[in-house]
């Protein structure tokens, strides 16, 4: 065996001599068929996915692909060539797999390639963003290839993730995802080996976003894939507690003829270090109760519909007195026909909470002042999300509810959720589909999960993190970022949401653009994909409250806590497009409004951003301070002491002066050295 071994290596370092790239190839090809286990799961690791990137300038050196003429709706030729030279308009070119092979091509017919394996610059482009939320921090949906955006995150967020929530392709044989611009499908013999290479890559990149000491993925599934999706993270995590769990996502049923007709899903909970499942009192397993373990008819205080003025029972219009952690002081009395509520002086150290409508008018309570302090009494009613004025809502329990919670075991509270969720909430054709058409009206997007099976998920590993960092790469219509904004509205948090998708466009319109001339990269091809024509859209909507041609949400929100959408959420959110530079260009300085956004989301995602080298040599905003010229380092070092800020992002080639100014930065600030740690953090092949 040792022979062969010996034989092998001398044929590949021979490889290596003559081609390069060859030679790299046959060693990983070797490698991982040495490291294979005798048990466990075993398959292909086929060649690296590639991506065409349109509208990326075209450099010398880049691969790139020959597009079909402009109407065609056949497909290109998918070989792969290398720019040899620039010619005005033109371009010369030889083939990657035959250097001898040259040819020359319209510029305007090519679209620049990247192969997995092929290091990446990684930069952003704002494309625009929506602020309510004041200095809260800013929720971020980035437009790129997924495993590209993940290395942009490595530098932003390796080891800092609290949460990764994805929802990937099923592999069930339809046109569901791509794998090298090609959709797998049911007749591919090699589909559920391509089908886990490709999850394998971006697994692995994110097992370096999460905080090893306390954190958690969890990852959504059906049939077709459970079982060596399971035993894939127990290869990528082995030193992780896994779990699957079963929720019923359709009770109506998905017949499949012959077989039991599918009612469920599964959902794999991937911990690590000191992460644990919250226990919140909630078995998950009662269809009676609703999302967060509240029961279904766990009602708003607010009275609304008919009589729900102030005029029609003055009785019912007194204020609720809340201390400064939210909870209730006391219940006041009412105030009688004419009184002015803002004459009332509340009880020292509270704020004064009255039963005022969305349009700002003034309504009534639900029950008596002497009721509600019997409910308060009894833990019946309590205050809720937070409103616009500071204040809270109000809820309580109905006598329904409160006669079903009397029938529940005494020691419920201490039962950890079962591994069966059943709950009306979680029906994603109801709280799916028909949800997201409440925001995005007249725009499809297939099999959108439950906004409430998915924040019911997220609550239970990040219910006391309210600054928790949730990033979903598969985010499709963006149903995590907005069940992260529910788990914030209920409990005053600042968890962020950062959000990556592609623009593809479905499958059954891309011919009907190819007939029209266009290809992707073009405008008019552009809004129709994922992100512009969904994701943007969806998060935008929940943020304002209003629907993309302006007219108010209708509808409530249900379950943990019932209010108008049309409300919106005190948010921010600013949406990016991932671009690939030069590392000259970087190293050089002339690439810094792309990379500027990096260092913004590194230090946080809050307050001002850099966007342009500052003429001073020097510039300190919230979070994060630069600094160009170390001739003005004690002024720069002078501004940010003082500050929030966390890290210092140094340019300079020297290691000593760079030294020099780290040490006399204060404490808690982290130097960055620029350009040299962004350059060496993606200096190495992507295929790795």
């Amino acid at each position: 065996m040792e022979k062969y071994v010996s034989r092998l290596t001398e044929l590949i370092a021979r490889a290596k001599a003559t081609d390069p790239q060859l030679g790299a190839d046959l060693e990983a090809e070797y490698k991982a068929l040495t490291s294979r286990r005798a048990f466990g799961l075993n398959f292909e690791r086929h060649r690296p996915e590639a991506v065409e990137l349109p509208g990326r300038p075209i450099r010398r050196g880049d691969k790139v692909r020959v597009l079909p003429p402009r109407g065609s709706t056949k497909k290109g030729d998918q070989r792969l060539w290398v720019v040899k030279s620039i010619r005005r308009e033109t371009a010369d070119l030889y083939l990657v797999d035959d250097p001898d092979t040259e040819t020359s091509g319209a510029m305007s017919d090519l679209v620049v390639v990247a192969e997995f394996r092929d290091p990446i610059f990684p930069g952003l482009i704002s494309t625009g963003k929506v602020e309510r939320g004041g200095d809260k921090p800013y929720h971020t949906v980035i437009n790129g290839e997924n495993f590209h955006a993940l290395k942009a995150l490595t530098y932003t967020h390796r080891g800092k993730v609290d949460a990764i929530y994805i929802d990937p392709p099923y592999n069930t044989g339809a046109k569901d995802w791509k794998y090298n611009n090609d959709y797998v499908d049911s007749e591919d013999n090699y589909r559920h080996s391509k089908w886990l290479a490709f999850m394998e890559r971006r697994l692995r990149l994110a097992q370096e976003l999460l905080n090893p000491l306390d954190s958690a993925l969890i990852v959504t599934i059906d049939e077709k894939e459970y079982l060596r999706l399971g035993l894939l993270l127990e290869q990528v995590f082995p030193e992780a507690r896994i779990q699957m769990i079963t929720v019923v996502i359709a009770p109506q049923g998905s017949e499949r003829g012959g077989q039991f007709s599918r009612v469920e899903e599964y959902l794999f909970f991937v911990m690590l270090g000191a992460s644990e499942i919250a226990r919140l009192g909630d078995s998950m397993l009662d269809t009676s109760t609703g999302s967060g373990g509240k029961p279904a008819v766990w009602d708003s205080l607010l009275r609304r519909g008919t009589e729900a003025t102030r005029s029609d029972r003055e009785s019912m219009f007194y204020p609720v007195y809340l201390k400064r952690d939210r909870t209730i002081h006391s219940v006041g009395d009412p105030l009688g026909p004419g009184v002015n509520r803002k004459e009332v002086e509340p009880p020292e150290g509270t704020t004064p909470c009255w039963p005022i409508r969305s349009d700002g008018s003034e309504g009534r309570w639900q029950v008596s002042p002497s009721r509600l302090r019997e409910l308060l009494e009894l833990g019946y009613a309590g205050a809720g999300r937070l409103r616009k004025d500071g204040t809270a809502a109000i809820r309580y329990m109905k006598a329904g509810a409160i006669a079903k919670l009397a029938l529940a075991p005494e020691d419920e509270a201490v039962f950890s959720p079962r591994a069966v969720w059943n709950r009306p909430s979680h029906n994603a054709s109801v709280y799916g589909s028909t949800l997201l058409r409440a925001f995005i009206p007249g725009r499809k997007f297939p099999f959108p999960k439950s906004l409430y099976a998915v924040e019911d998920a997220l609550r239970f590993l990040v219910k006391g993190k309210e600054d928790a960092v949730i990033v979903d790469f598969f985010s499709g219509s963006g149903t995590t970022a907005h069940a992260v904004m529910r788990l914030n509205q209920q409990d005053g948090g600042r968890r962020q949401a950062i959000m990556v998708t592609n623009n593809e466009v479905a499958a059954a319109e891309q011919a009907d653009l190819q007939r029209l001339s266009l290809r992707p990269g073009d405008t008019d091809w552009e809004k129709w994909g994922i992100c512009d024509w969904i994701t943007k859209p969806r998060v935008e909507a929940v943020i304002t409250g209003k629907t993309p041609n302006g007219e108010p949400i209708k509808g409530d929100y249900k379950f943990t806590d019932e209010f108008p959408m049309a409300e919106g959420f005190e948010e921010n959110a600013e949406f990016f497009t991932l671009t690939y530079e030069s590392p000259i260009a970087v190293g050089h300085a002339l690439a810094f409004e792309r990379i500027a956004p990096l260092l913004w989301i590194r230090a946080g995602s809050q307050g001002p951003r850099i966007d342009k080298l500052p003429a001073t040599g020097w510039e300190v905003v919230e979070t994060y301070g630069l600094l160009v010229d170390l001739d003005q380092a004690t002024d720069f070092v002078g501004a940010v002491t003082g500050t929030s800020a966390s890290l210092a992002y140094i340019v300079t080639d020297d290691d000593r002066r760079f030294e020099a100014v780290s040490q006399r930065l204060p404490e808690g600030v982290e130097p960055v050295r620029l350009y040299e740690s962004y350059l060496s953090n993606f200096a190495f092949a992507s295929g790795d």
